[in-house]
């Protein structure tokens, strides 16, 4: 007789906690997550965004929970997390949250960048990924199991211009990657980041867009063009395709990887 198997989802079991769920990246993959079995935990600091995407994922009969947190207020983190780890396990953290473009001076020549805007990302991004880090770190160091994932776009390797602040905080949040892997994998715990391409549904790229259509007299279509033409495969990733990406790192199947970057940019970055 034969019989039909049904995949196994890839995260079945597991428990996943996403800051800044309501955007476009954190979004997809607080769906992703859900659809391939784990019960994920949703924040932000705007909790009506962030129980959109919970009922959205309830809808589509995953399970999901959304609370209000800053994930630069590191009491209010910690606090949290302790509260989802009363419950059970912390088995994959990743943290989506970040500051808009153009308060931290996307588009501009590093000549004319005030020290304020390059600094805004490195104060508030970069301590937000860590904040979060270590909190979900500590639970998972006593589980002696969990991954933590990041995600950057490696600016520094693909001779964008005008990216100075943003850059300069991706470069710090992969330095991160490495010396977190390094202290936390003896305990079982694996540290990966995401270099994604550009995503035309987050808000980076859609101000890019707009500042490009505003400054060059160019079309909103031909702006996404010129992106495609500066990959490989001549098309860009989405916001899909990373979380996918991250559902597979989050995995079992990427047990072997930690204290790596792994290029999902379409050829935007050669390693």
């Amino acid at each position: 007789m034969n019989t039909v198997s049904t995949p196994i989802p890839l995260l079945q079991n597991k428990r996943a906690v996403i800051f800044g769920a309501g955007g476009a990246v954190g979004m997809a993959v607080a769906k992703e997550f859900a659809a391939q079995g784990a019960t994920v935990f949703l924040s932000g600091r705007r909790l009506a965004a962030i129980s959109q995407v919970a009922a959205s994922i309830h809808q589509d009969s995953g399970v999901a929970s959304a609370a209000e947190v800053d994930a630069l207020d590191e009491q209010a983190v910690n606090t949290y997390l302790d509260r989802v780890a009363q419950e059970g396990s912390i088995d994959i953290l990743l943290n989506a949250v970040g500051p808009q473009p153009k308060d931290y001076g996307n588009g501009s020549n590093t000549l004319e960048l005030p020290l304020e805007q390059f600094l805004l990302p490195l104060s508030t991004l970069v301590p937000s990924q860590f904040i979060t880090a270590r909190a979900a770190a500590r639970h998972m160091v006593r589980q002696h199991s969990g991954v933590i994932l990041f995600v950057t776009a490696g600016l520094q390797m693909t001779k964008t211009p005008n990216v100075t602040a943003i850059g300069a905080a991706f470069g710090a949040m992969e330095a991160l990657v490495r010396c977190l892997a390094t202290d936390l994998g003896p305990a079982g715990v694996r540290v990966v980041g995401i270099r994604s391409g550009a995503m035309v549904e987050t808000r980076t790229i859609q101000q890019g867009i707009e500042r490009a259509v505003n400054t060059m007299g160019v079309t909103p279509a031909q702006v996404i063009a010129q992106f495609e033409q500066a990959t490989l495969l001549r098309r860009l990733s989405t916001a899909a395709d990373t979380a996918r990406v991250a559902a597979f790192l989050a995995s079992d199947g990427a047990r072997t990887m930690t204290g790596a970057l792994v290029n999902a940019s379409s050829g935007r970055i050669i390693d």
